[in-house]
C-alpha cells in the first residue's frame, strides 16, 4: 500500500507529539508522586515529637560514608526516645563508612540504649556497625561476621597487551597511583597494600575481641572471614541473644528499665526518595501506562541498581558476598 507522503509527513508528526505527552505525562505523574511521598513520609527530625517512644532505625544495603545519616542519628541523640532499635541487613561496605556508622552509633547509646536486630545479614562493616550497640538480636538463620577486610582492584594488563594498548604514564615515585590496573602488580605495590589490609584487620579484630569480650581461640575462630548462622554465633559470642524486635523490646525492658507503655515507632536515616521503595513501584506502573514499558522494566531491575551501588565503593572494603569469603 503506498502513502501520500504528506500523510507520511502528518503521521510522524502526530508520532512526535504523541511521544511528547507521554514523556511529560510521565514526569508529571512522577513529580506528583514524590510531592505526595514528600508530605506524607514524616522525616526524622518530626517522627519523634509527640512523646517519649522507642526509635526503629533501619540500615539496609551497602554502607558508605553518608553524612546525612550521621546528622539524623545527632538529631536522634537529641530526641525524645527512650531507646533505640537498629534493624540491620547488610553485606557491609567501606570499612572508613562502617567506621563512621560505629562511631556515631557509639556516640548515640552514650546518650540511650541501643540494640541491633539482624533481619537477614550482618556481614563485615554491617558487624563492625553492630558492635556499637548494648544488645544484639539475631533469628536463628541470620548470616553474622565475615570478619575481614579485602582490597579488590581488577588487572586488565593482559587484555591490553592482547588488543595492542599500552598506558603509559610518568609519577613522582614507584607507589604512587598503584596497582592502577593497567600493568602487573609490583612486589612492592603488593607488600604496600598488604600492610593497608592488615592494620585494618588487626583494628577490626581488636574492635571485635573488646566489645564482645572474646578470649583469643574464640576470637581466631570468628576472624578468618566466615559468616555464622545466628544459631551459632549465639555460641561464639558474636551475638547476644536469639529472636526479633519483640525479643528486643522485652530485653529494654528487663535490663534498661524502658516503659513497657511505650510504642516504637520509625526514624527515618534517610527521609527521601532513597528511602521510599513505594516510590520505584509507582514509577514503574506508571511508565508502563504511557506505554514506556521497557524503560520501567530497566528501573525495576534491583539487580542492576545494587550493581552500580557496588561500583560505586572506593578505598579498602569490609563486605562480603556468597562465593568469597571476605
Amino acid at each position: 500500500m503506498t502513502y501520500d507522503p504528506d500523510v507520511i509527513v502528518d503521521r510522524r508528526r502526530i508520532r512526535r507529539k504523541l511521544t511528547f505527552w507521554r514523556v511529560a505525562a510521565t514526569i508529571a505523574a512522577i513529580v506528583a508522586i514524590v510531592a505526595v511521598a514528600v508530605v506524607a513520609t514524616p522525616s526524622g527530625r518530626d517522627a519523634l515529637t509527640g512523646g517519649h517512644t522507642i526509635a526503629r532505625v533501619t540500615i539496609e544495603g551497602l554502607i558508605q560514608s553518608n553524612r546525612d545519616r550521621i546528622e539524623a542519628l545527632e538529631r536522634l541523640e537529641k530526641s525524645q526516645a527512650a531507646a533505640v532499635i537498629v534493624h540491620l541487613n547488610s553485606p557491609g561496605g567501606t570499612t572508613s563508612g562502617s567506621e563512621q556508622l560505629y562511631d556515631a552509633l557509639v556516640r548515640l547509646k552514650a546518650k540511650k540504649p541501643v540494640v541491633v536486630v539482624v533481619d537477614g545479614l550482618c556481614a563485615s562493616g554491617a558487624y563492625i556497625t553492630a558492635l556499637a550497640s548494648d544488645h544484639i538480636i539475631a533469628q536463628q538463620t541470620s548470616l553474622v561476621g565475615s570478619i575481614g577486610v579485602l582490597f579488590q582492584f581488577p588487572n586488565v594488563s593482559d587484555l591490553l597487551k592482547t588488543v595492542g594498548v599500552k598506558v603509559e604514564e610518568v609519577k613522582s615515585s614507584p607507589l604512587k597511583a598503584a596497582p592502577n590496573g593497567f600493568e602487573p602488580t609490583s612486589p612492592e605495590a603488593r607488600a604496600a597494600l598488604d600492610m593497608l589490609v592488615k592494620d585494618s584487620y588487626a583494628w577490626f579484630r581488636n574492635l571485635v575481641k573488646e566489645r564482645r569480650k572474646m578470649d583469643d581461640d574464640t576470637l581466631q575462630t570468628v576472624a578468618d572471614g566466615r559468616v555464622f548462622t545466628g544459631h551459632q554465633a549465639v555460641g561464639l559470642k558474636l551475638v547476644d541473644q536469639l529472636g526479633d524486635e519483640k525479643t528486643a523490646i522485652a530485653w529494654l525492658i528487663a535490663e534498661k528499665k524502658i516503659s513497657s507503655e511505650l510504642p516504637v515507632r520509625d526514624f527515618k536515616l534517610t527521609p527521601g526518595l532513597s528511602d521510599m521503595t513505594f516510590l520505584r513501584a509507582a514509577a514503574v506502573v506508571t511508565l508502563d501506562a504511557v506505554g514506556l514499558t521497557s524503560f520501567s522494566r530497566r528501573l525495576d531491575q534491583s539487580g542492576v541498581i545494587q550493581a552500580v551501588d557496588r561500583a560505586g565503593l572506593d578505598g579498602m572494603l569490609a563486605i562480603w558476598q556468597p562465593g568469597s569469603a571476605q
